[in-house]
């Protein structure tokens, strides 16, 4: 009789644990969707993938609002679990974890200086070079700004091993080790040590290693694969507060760091094989002791503000280390032109997250991370959304009223100090390479008095290594110029000229801080 009893209260046991199990906040069940509708408006987002996975099993996955929004929603249009986003930086946890579990099997170790494997790569500083490990390479501390010679290295059309030699050309912003900065390019070189330490190239070693065997069908690491694809999502951006149109970004050559396409179903697998100790389905993928590893804190990013729940912030092999109402959130995001996008991990909740957008003026997809893990912690509804937005919002507007000023400025037509032609010229910057800015004059015209009139000189930057880009000049005074590039991405930005002994010896290039923040100035040759 006992035994029966005991064998009752088991039963009864399993069932309320299953039930608390697939138990959801009311937030995830009853307001999830309205939440994320309203807020896509809010920050003019055409189309968002999110998927959640709770101990085990997908608790949500939905596609919401529209891959191309110069059409009107319909089913060939509408935005679902399969759509693809390029999802950049969340690459970086797959090149961490790959490097991770070839360390866990001897084949290097993280430890490894980096000239072991690649005898000839140089950094800028020769303690660097001879000290530089991969580990170093993968949590951001060789002494690089964070985006540093991003420049060069986005969406242009050199090769990856063109891009590693490159950086012995780059002057560290800080001393190596002493700081964090997020570098794509170190993450480049650590990622094409796969191929030297297995003889299959970075995309071969993801695609078998972690696409196959976690059913991620749909993911790929090549920009012809998204370009291709019927059901993809098109990259937005947001100027005047219209949504503008963006080429796909060809970043193949930063595989490693960037190069992924992947969509919330696949990303979903990935989170649940994370939170199962490295296994899916009941099949061992990833070693645990390789999890752990990438998951270890290596660089201090920053302090927090514990306000708003975190003390601290850390890197380690592609993931960034947060605590979070006491919690340990693991996540990265990623952002390209036109999408940024978030996965998440918090192994104590069993809860895994990924958001998907297609523009790249958002914050929503990283409210929304947060919404959630809010919801599982059961703390108070609070709109972090609506909050960020409206710290964003004066941002923004700050920005364009500085932008309305420099057009304003430009629009008067001063007369620059040199005559147009003498800006003309090749130009050269030891870690971009040339550019060139070219003098053109418009066709001549009839005046009013029937008279014909010289047409007005202008200046274009052409950029050797972005064939696709190109940057308007127009003076507003002295050696100052407006700069609109072709591709919003990289903005509007007052440049100047530097003139010595009355000539012009060099140019200052800026471009949005979501390519690169750091000035760059080259020299006329």
């Amino acid at each position: 009789m006992r035994a029966l009893k005991n064998t009752w209260l088991l039963i009864v046991y399993c069932i309320l644990s299953a039930v608390y199990s697939f138990a959801q906040p009311s937030f995830i069940k009853d307001s999830l969707d309205k939440y994320i509708e309203r807020e896509m408006k809010r920050w003019n987002i055409p189309g968002a993938a999110v998927a959640i996975v709770k101990d085990g099993k997908v608790a949500a996955m939905k596609g919401y609002g529209v891959k191309d929004a110069s059409t009107p929603l319909s089913m060939t249009n509408k935005v679902d679990e399969n759509t693809l986003f390029q999802i950049a930086s969340n690459s970086k946890a797959f090149t961490g974890t790959a490097i991770a579990i070839l360390d866990h099997q001897k084949r290097l170790s993280l430890d490894d200086k980096i000239t072991k494997w690649m005898p000839d790569f140089r950094l800028r500083d020769t303690l660097a070079t001879r000290e530089v490990t991969i580990k170093d390479m993968l949590c951001h501390r060789i002494g690089f700004q964070t985006f540093q010679s991003d420049l060069l290295n986005w969406n242009c059309n050199l090769s990856r091993k063109e891009l590693i030699r490159n950086m012995r050309n780059v002057k560290p912003v800080y001393s190596f080790r002493a700081h964090y900065g997020y570098c794509n390019s170190g993450f480049l070189a650590a990622g094409e040590i796969i191929p030297l330490v297995t003889d299959t190239s970075w995309d071969d070693y993801i695609k078998y290693h972690f696409f196959n065997p976690l059913k991620m069908v749909r993911s790929s690491t090549t920009y012809k694969t998204i370009i291709a694809d019927n059901n993809r999502c098109k990259p937005y951006t947001i100027v005047d507060d219209k949504l503008i149109l963006l080429p796909y970004a060809n970043v193949d050559n930063l595989g490693p760091a960037a190069s992924i396409n992947s969509c919330v179903k696949d990303l979903a697998n990935w989170l649940l094989m994370q939170l199962d100790s490295g296994k899916f389905e009941g099949k061992r993928v990833v070693p645990f002791e390789a999890l752990q590893m990438t998951r270890a804190s290596n660089t201090i990013v920053a302090d927090m503000n514990p306000k708003g729940g975190s003390n601290f912030q850390n890197y380690g092999l592609g993931w960034f280390l947060v605590d979070y109402n006491g919690r340990k959130v693991i996540r990265h995001d990623g952002g390209a032109d036109g999408f940024v996008t978030t996965t998440c991990l918090v192994p104590s909740l069993g809860l895994g997250i990924t958001v998907l957008t297609n523009t790249d003026v958002n914050a929503f997809y990283s409210a929304l991370r947060t919404q959630i893990i809010d919801a599982y912690l059961n703390l108070p509804y609070s709109n972090h959304s609506e909050r960020i937005y409206k710290v964003v919002s004066a941002n923004t507007k700050t920005e364009n009223e500085e932008i309305k000023k420099m057009k304003e400025a430009a629009a008067k037509k001063s007369i620059p100090a040199m005559l147009m032609e003498d800006y003309a010229g090749t130009y050269t910057n030891e870690v971009y390479g040339k550019i060139v800015i070219r003098s053109i004059s418009s066709p001549i015209y009839i005046g009013n008095d029937n008279t014909p009139k010289p047409g007005e000189k202008s200046l274009t930057i052409l950029f050797t290594h972005h064939p696709f880009l190109t940057g308007k000049l127009e003076p507003m005074g002295e050696n100052d110029f407006l700069c609109t590039y072709s591709v919003a991405t990289y903005g509007i930005k007052k440049i100047n000229f530097i003139v010595k002994e009355g000539k012009i010896k060099n140019v200052i290039i800026r471009v949005n801080d979501f390519v690169d923040r750091m000035e760059y100035e080259f020299t006329k040759e």
